[in-house]
């Protein structure tokens, strides 16, 4: 099991440190080349979305990680991921569109608006919540889940292989959430391909 983290901006050795305790062997994506090691999840970390969406297309990664989410790899994204999957983005941000979703950027205002809570999170219980400049979910549509609310606001959501959270779980003590995630990827990896 081997988990990429794109590793052009934002929190993406915070997620490394996670996987490192939960031994989980990862590589940082980069650049192009960095797509063709293996690679059986991928992680979309938070950070400023219009900055991770720019580089994206600056160094031609958009496109060929867009049409592997599309064909089923398993991916999470936490705060601008969100926003990178999400199928409809309120206040504007270049995005994947793979889930349907609709996002709301910067939904609990800037840096002061950063929070911490406790919550229901479906299938594992309470979690911890680290809330940073972070976007919600005004709305699922199609196949995608709810997963975890507060505060009337959807945070957490699932559509397939597509996993979601508005706030930092790589940012807690906490690893069921990535241990979830995980093991949506091992499930993906040892079914048979068509």
């Amino acid at each position: 099991m081997t988990i990429a983290i794109l590793a052009l901006q934002g929190a993406f050795a915070e997620h490394a440190a996670m996987l490192d305790r939960l031994g989980v062997n990862h590589f940082e994506i980069r650049q192009l080349s960095d797509l063709g090691r293996p690679f059986d999840g991928l992680i979309l970390p938070g950070g400023e979305s219009t900055v991770i969406g720019r580089l994206l297309h600056e160094l031609k990664l958009y496109e060929p990680l867009k049409d592997r989410i599309r064909a089923g790899l398993p991916v999470f994204g936490t705060c601008a991921g969100l926003i990178l999957l999400a199928g409809e983005v309120r206040g504007g941000a270049m995005h994947f569109g793979t889930m349907d979703i609709c996002a709301r950027r910067n939904a609990y205002g800037r840096q002061l608006g950063s929070f911490r809570t406790e919550a229901d999170f479906r299938g594992i219980g309470d979690v911890p919540m680290t809330f940073i400049r972070a976007p919600y979910i005004e709305s699922v549509s199609g196949d995608a889940e709810i997963l975890a609310q507060t505060g009337g606001h959807i945070v957490a959501a699932r559509q397939g292989n597509q996993l979601v959270t508005a706030f930092h779980p790589e940012l807690d003590r906490d690893t069921r959430i990535h241990s979830y995630f995980i093991k949506l990827a091992a499930e993906h990896a040892s079914a048979p391909q068509s």
